[in-house]
């Protein structure tokens, strides 16, 4: 972040987020903030309510919340037994561990839809075939950790308004886990429907210290209606003599992200935050045709959605060294590249990825290439190499 940006949250840091009535101007930033980013999301106009978080897992876990709560609810009016067996939530392979806590901490089965070479995304047909009566929702995910692809959501959109149709059941609602794509989607790519211009999307979560562009700590959840968000999760706090009401996870914590947030939006305006977005699309792309044009990889994610670089070793490549020895190499010259397999029924698959941040400059990139390319020279004369088949491993840190 800006120079600026560093004093401000220095200066902020003992503001109480969570304490409402002693900072009631940090509150409106917060809920200016809300404003924008549901504006950014097509939201219904006046109805929307959302609340920042620790990052965009404590949102998923209230987007996660919300939608078992609102299932329950409904589900006792229908006359079903809520008692019977935990409720469903349906998500691809993709998804990131938070999904994995929330159906662990609050008694959710997790129906994973595997991931395939066919589907590197959410499969639609095999997501819808698992709904039941018991499912809270379909999560749709907006930058799949592991490889960057978007699901895409507004088929996934049209399966659910054909099976939601029909008599006699319980409607299913889509929660986007927009981490990654929920501030980057808006500015590159406005025209695509992912967000609340669909009908079955009730909740959108995103996280600001991605490409929000705020310091880690800081994500954000919006509901499009009330309805979405039973009231059993609302608590009120007292504000300036009225109410204000909340819905956190977490209690006290800084507000000074929120602060960095409302500083970002301020001060890049649309323009800037597309501005900045192009220009780290168009390192990703440099990088992603670097590696292509060595003919040794297959990539699997060109930079088309996210910033990110996503390859696999040609099977026909034919070279006795793997993708843990490059990333060794790299390392050699202090590039943390991240190597691991894809997850379950894909996890023969090894890949690397980059994610590229709005501070990676082409200058960085170039040099990057050269440290690359240096490698793939070193490893085809190397006499010693790792073993042949290792042992299942990740280099980098997955989260």
């Amino acid at each position: 972040m800006e120079p600026e940006a560093h004093l401000l949250l220095g200066e902020t840091l003992e503001k109480n987020a969570i304490d409402k009535s002693e900072y009631p101007r940090t509150a409106e930033i917060e809920n200016r903030c809300v404003n924008i980013i549901a504006g950014l999301w097509n939201a219904p106009d006046e109805k929307y309510m959302g609340t920042s978080t620790v990052g965009s897992s404590e949102a998923c876990m209230l987007g996660g919340m919300a939608m078992k709560f609102r299932w329950r609810n409904r589900a006792k009016k229908a006359g079903i037994d809520v008692a019977a067996k935990n409720p469903n939530l349906i998500i691809s392979s993709g998804y990131q561990v938070c999904w994995e806590k929330f159906c662990v901490y609050w008694d959710v089965e997790m129906r994973v839809i595997p991931m395939d070479k066919d589907h590197m995304s959410l499969d639609i047909g095999k997501a819808i075939a698992q709904i039941d009566e018991y499912t809270i929702g379909v999560v749709g995910i907006l930058g799949i950790t592991y490889t960057g692809n978007y699901d895409d959501i507004e088929a996934l959109d049209k399966a659910l308004t054909e099976y939601n149709r029909r008599p006699g059941r319980l409607s299913v609602p889509i929660h986007v886990d927009a981490a990654s794509g929920g501030f980057f989607a808006p500015f590159m790519e406005p025209d695509l429907r992912w967000d609340f211009r669909l009908d079955n999307v009730v909740s959108i979560n995103t996280s600001g210290h991605k490409y929000g562009l705020v310091y880690p700590g800081i994500g954000w959840i919006v509901w499009r209606e009330p309805e979405y968000l039973p009231e059993e999760l609302i608590f009120k706090v007292s504000y300036l003599g009225g109410e204000m009401p909340t819905m956190a996870i977490n209690f006290s914590r800084s507000a000074s992200q929120i602060i960095g947030q409302y500083y970002n939006f301020l001060r890049f305006g649309f323009d800037g935050y597309r501005s900045i977005h192009r220009r780290t699309r168009d390192v990703a792309v440099y990088l992603s045709k670097t590696v292509a044009a060595t003919g040794l990889f297959e990539v699997l994610n060109d930079c088309n959605k996210l910033p990110i670089v996503c390859y696999r070793l040609r099977r026909s490549a034919k070279v006795p060294w793997t993708l843990y020895d490059l990333a060794s190499r790299l390392q050699m010259n202090g590039w943390q590249v991240p190597t691991y397999p894809l997850p379950a029924d894909m996890q023969d698959v090894v890949i690397q990825r980059y994610v590229v941040r709005g501070d990676f400059s082409m200058n960085m990139a170039v040099e990057f290439a050269e440290d690359f390319e240096t490698a793939l020279a070193s490893l085809a004369e190397a006499r010693m190499l790792g073993q042949k088949v290792p042992r299942f491993k990740i280099r980098g840190f997955t989260h």
